[in-house]
């Protein structure tokens, strides 16, 4: 399992802390590979933008108007968190439905 996020995201770190086989990618370091970001997207749409971000509040109004996927790519620090990539397929944020899918009672 591969979890995308934050490595001083507190939600990232709960997820990890239950999920010690997981490997941390950090977003803002090595980035999302396109591949998982236009199928991240597909999958959940707006959602995969956290339009509550400290980053997203940042943005001019012009900015925020760009495709998603290039504005993650840009600013990866705006995906919903923690993204998690297993071999059944991808989660997003770490409610209690995500942590039932993927092995968590």
């Amino acid at each position: 399992m591969i979890l995308y996020g934050l490595k001083t995201c507190d939600t990232c770190r709960k997820a990890l802390k239950q999920m010690p086989e997981c490997r941390l990618v950090d977003v803002r370091a090595e980035g999302v590979p396109l591949e998982v970001l236009t199928a991240a997207q597909a999958q959940f749409g707006d959602t995969l933008v956290n339009t509550r971000s400290t980053t997203w509040r940042g943005l001019t109004e012009q900015e925020r108007l760009q495709p998603a996927l290039e504005l993650l790519q840009q600013h990866p620090a705006l995906m919903k968190r923690p993204l998690i990539q297993t071999d059944a397929g991808l989660y997003l944020g770490w409610d209690k439905a995500t942590q039932e899918a993927v092995g968590i009672d």
